[in-house]
């Protein structure tokens, strides 16, 4: 018999063999239990780099009326999303699953809310690891003190913003967010709009707060690119349902708005939904919530695939060790292990 150890090939193998069954059978379990939907659409093979080829859509939580912003919590280990409608936000994990975290999330007035959303909408942790929430009832960027919340944004130049939507920080602190009107009773037909206009902002950390965009109907989803030097901005708009790429100046403005990619012509009967929520991961690839799941880009804007739900997708988020991906769609929350990871972890 010829002695493995003689040049470690036989043994290499073996090793590698078992390496595979202990590799499927961790894929296999950890969507033990959870229900699945949709499929991976893959248009490009550099897609296979960042989804497993047995990747699968799993389903951890449902019965939402709308969620939202799903946000991983470093320090307790959880992932944290939103339910508009009801005001709440929740926390989701394996050890103890799914816990009511916040209530009120987004709406803090005394007299009942005449609209249908409330609640908070996007969420972030800031560098010191406290929550900062976009609350569409308060009309606010704000950050939760315990019980209370403190407001860090919530007028331009005297005016109440629509209802912040969503959020992302830079490296230098400051924070980049968008407003949009559908927080407000009657969305973009509101008369208690005070600003004629749905601005993408920047809230320095002086807390000094400028418009950066003015002329994008509908700015939802935003994120950053690992150098910091590109911003992302989801259109959610029927009629131009467009992913858009800034230049960041040194100044924290932006300049050269370009369309990155045109969702538009994916929209359908079998692709509900428009474009909302981002995320961008540590080599700069775009997921960016669209018709239909989560649309994967490349820097350069290349379509590499989708994560297709089958729902209107709200948005998407990196946790654990930044290799899962928390997707709120329609009324779920779910996750898909990938093997690329977030920017930040």
């Amino acid at each position: 018999m010829r002695n493995a150890g003689s040049n470690g090939r036989p043994m290499v193998g073996v090793l590698f063999a078992l390496m595979a069954l202990v590799w499927a059978w961790a894929a296999t379990n950890a969507t033990a239990g959870n229900r699945t939907i949709g499929e991976i659409v893959r248009l490009d093979p550099r897609l296979d780099h960042l989804v497993p080829p047995d990747a699968a859509i799993e389903v951890l939580a449902d019965g939402f009326l709308w969620s939202e912003g799903p946000v991983w919590d470093r320090r307790h280990g959880r992932v944290l999303f939103s339910d508009i409608p009801n005001n709440t936000v929740h926390s989701w994990s394996e050890k103890e699953g799914l816990q009511v975290y916040l209530k009120p999330s987004g709406y803090t007035g005394a007299t009942p809310f005449e609209g249908k959303e409330p609640g908070a909408n996007g969420l972030a942790f800031d560098s010191k690891g406290r929550l900062v929430l976009c609350q569409h009832g308060d009309r606010r960027v704000a950050r939760q003190e315990g019980d209370a919340f403190s407001t860090l944004a919530d007028r331009f130049e005297g005016k109440r913003f629509n209802s912040p939507n969503d959020l992302v920080y830079a490296a230098d602190g400051a924070l980049y967010f968008t407003d949009p009107p559908y927080g407000r009773p009657k969305s973009f037909d509101d008369p208690g709009r005070e600003l004629p206009f749905c601005g993408v902002y920047r809230l320095a950390p002086d807390g000094e707060v400028s418009l950066i965009v003015k002329d994008l109907k509908a700015p939802n989803g935003i994120g950053l690119s690992p150098d910091g030097k590109t911003l992302y901005v989801n259109q959610s708009d029927v009629e131009e349902a467009v992913l858009m790429a800034y230049v960041v100046q040194p100044d924290g403005s932006v300049t050269g708005g370009r369309v990155l990619f045109d969702m538009t012509p994916l929209q359908g009967e079998q692709s509900p939904g428009l474009p909302d929520g981002l995320k961008v991961d540590r080599d700069g690839h775009i997921f960016a919530t669209g018709p239909g799941g989560v649309h994967v880009f490349t820097p350069d804007g290349t379509h590499l695939g989708t994560l297709r739900t089958g729902v209107p997708t709200a948005n998407c988020g990196f946790g654990d060790d930044g290799s899962t991906l928390y997707i709120t769609a329609n009324d779920m929350l779910c996750r898909i292990r990938l093997t690329t990871q977030g920017l930040g972890f």
